[in-house]
């Protein structure tokens, strides 16, 4: 990559721009699928609106990854910016369920590549301490787009088609790929490499089956889980046959095994399925067992948001001083500190502790993701740069899936043994997220029972947090040193 041939400011916004219509889909989506489902039926599908995009997307990662070392950045990140606006006007014309699940998984490949290949152009185009800072502005553009996109999503089902849920990507990917082939430069490099074909389709295969187990088995374990944990097992089982055979393998276990990036992305794993707890079960927590609204809620988790883009702006003007390796090692410390605010947490307890533990999580997490982030990054040539972020950015995703399954089977199973087997009806739950548990019968018998499940979903996720800090302190000292002394 020619840095003084690329105009390095707007490949920036380019980069913001096409980040932000992958984080802000999650959220305008989620705010707006209760009316889409309402109008396309079959309302059993739901979940795989979200599950489907998430599939492809982290199945696809590892492998554009692979692609933007053979063929460059550009090209990957302007095949993904394609995909994913075929996609999205396509999600506008859906005329069922079925049909909108399958444009979901291709727009979940649009960004399985933009996502990987965008963060790679960033340690291309910058070194050291101006990549961490340009990571800050990428933490900030997520920590954004999960404010604005309720809003937005708001907007839009209530105002015009759903349809612009979707089709408001188009503008933002045409404007984010015009500036990337205008302005985005590589030099010519000459690389003849085998394409290990069967490698990423057996990769692509084995991690979908396991995202299927995953998403079926949050609820209960099917036949249909067992079936799909059997495939992945299979799979998985012949993909790590062909990589130890192939010439050049699409995941080469010598990157992925590399001490620095595999205790990097372990940390990762398990900050994410952390994350993924504070996300999904606080505000359900803030709501029930607080009783407070929904606004307040809103701002117990909104405090993560602030927390993430601080701890990633102060790691990215600590890192020449400190190094990276201490820097995680803080984060990872952070995230535990913050989890046991959660466990701490009573039904007569303030919000502001709940946000205060938000805010300490987002804070940690800032100070890991980008720390990790750049030593996978600076522990390879640029030949290999493409496929060490993607592996980054896979850990993260993988750590988010599995945390939702592992946290919800700790939820459901809490439930059942605080109601003596008896499920808590959808109804219920909706009727105390409403505020209206003191007039339903048994409110507050069920209420206790959602106490006593969440703050057993929070112990299980500090036993997770806990797990990050000494994998930081596995990551090798000469390895982190080395790594600092690049970034100044």
């Amino acid at each position: 990559m020619s840095e003084k041939s690329s105009h390095r400011g707007l490949v920036v916004v380019a980069i913001m721009a096409s980040m932000a219509m992958i984080a802000i889909e999650a959220t305008i989506v989620s705010t707006a699928m209760p009316q889409i489902a309402a109008q396309l039926g079959q309302i059993n599908l739901y979940s795989w609106v979200f599950s489907s995009f998430l599939l492809t997307q982290t199945a696809t990662t590892v492998i554009f990854g692979k692609l933007a070392d053979v063929y460059g950045r550009k090209p990957m990140i302007l095949v993904g910016i394609a995909l994913f606006l075929v996609a999205s006007v396509l999600a506008g014309f859906a005329w069922s369920m079925p049909s909108m699940i399958a444009f979901r998984l291709l727009q979940g490949i649009g960004a399985g590549a933009i996502q990987p290949v965008a963060m790679t152009v960033v340690a291309d185009l910058f070194p050291g301490n101006q990549r961490g800072k340009v990571q800050g502005y990428l933490a900030s553009v997520w920590a954004l787009s999960a404010v604005v996109g309720p809003l937005l999503g708001s907007i839009i089902i209530h105002n015009l088609p759903w349809a612009w849920i979707f089709w408001i990507n188009v503008p933002v990917g045409i404007f984010a790929a015009l500036a990337f082939f205008l302005f985005l430069h590589e030099e010519k490099r000459t690389r003849v490499v085998s394409i290990d074909i069967l490698g990423a389709t057996l990769f692509a295969i084995s991690i979908s089956a396991l995202m299927i187990a995953l998403t079926e088995m949050e609820t209960t374990v099917s036949g249909y889980a067992i079936a799909a944990l059997a495939v992945f097992v299979v799979t998985l089982a012949t993909f790590i046959w062909q990589e130890r055979r192939a010439e050049a393998p699409m995941v080469a276990p010598d990157l992925w095994l590399k001490r620095p990036i595999a205790f990097a992305n372990l940390a990762v794993f398990f900050a994410s399925m952390s994350i993924m707890g504070l996300t999904t079960f606080l505000p359900m927590y803030v709501q029930t067992v607080l009783n407070r609204s929904p606004l307040v809620a809103g701002f117990a988790l909104t405090m993560l948001l602030l927390g993430w883009p601080c701890g990633a702006t102060i790691a990215s003007r600590t890192f020449a001083r400190f190094g990276l390796r201490p820097i995680m090692i803080v984060g990872s410390v952070c995230i535990p500190a913050g989890t046991c605010l959660l466990v701490l947490l009573t039904s007569t307890s303030s919000a502001v502790l709940a946000g205060a533990g938000s805010l300490v999580m987002g804070f940690g997490m800032g100070l890991l993701n980008i720390s990790a982030l750049i030593l996978t990054q600076d522990s390879v040539s640029w030949a290999e740069r493409g496929s060490a972020t993607a592996s980054n950015v896979f850990s993260r995703n993988l750590g988010s899936t599995l945390g939702a399954a592992v946290l919800g089977a700790v939820l459901t199973y809490g439930l059942a043994n605080s109601t003596n087997g008896q499920p808590i009806t959808p109804e219920q739950l909706r009727g105390l997220l409403n505020g209206a548990g003191e007039m339903m019968a048994g409110g507050e018998a069920i209420r206790l029972a959602l106490q006593h499940a969440l703050h057993s979903t929070f112990v299980v996720m500090l036993l997770i947090a806990v797990l990050i800090v000494p994998v930081c302190l596995l990551v090798p000292k000469h390895a982190a040193q080395r790594e600092a002394q690049q970034v100044s």
